[in-house]
């Protein structure tokens, strides 16, 4: 295997890649101010009538099991 000129010049930062943070935070806000955010975060709440009563037995399995583990 040969290195290729991008091998040469990038700069592995590793686990907390500042350059890939900043990056990523810069591009959610930009979206998360775009009218196409604002519509996505409006509708983030909505949910089906049926799933809405899977979310609540799922939820009250977890509080249960957390319950369990107070103990």
């Amino acid at each position: 295997m040969g290195t290729t000129p991008q091998d040469k010049t990038s700069q592995n930062q590793g686990e907390g890649n500042r350059t890939a943070d900043r990056n990523y935070r810069e591009a959610t806000t930009k979206f998360a101010h775009s009218d196409r955010g604002q519509r996505e975060i409006g509708k983030a709440g909505d949910v089906k009538p049926e799933e809405e009563k899977a979310l609540r037995k799922a939820e009250e399995a977890g509080k249960s099991r957390a319950k369990e583990r107070d103990r």
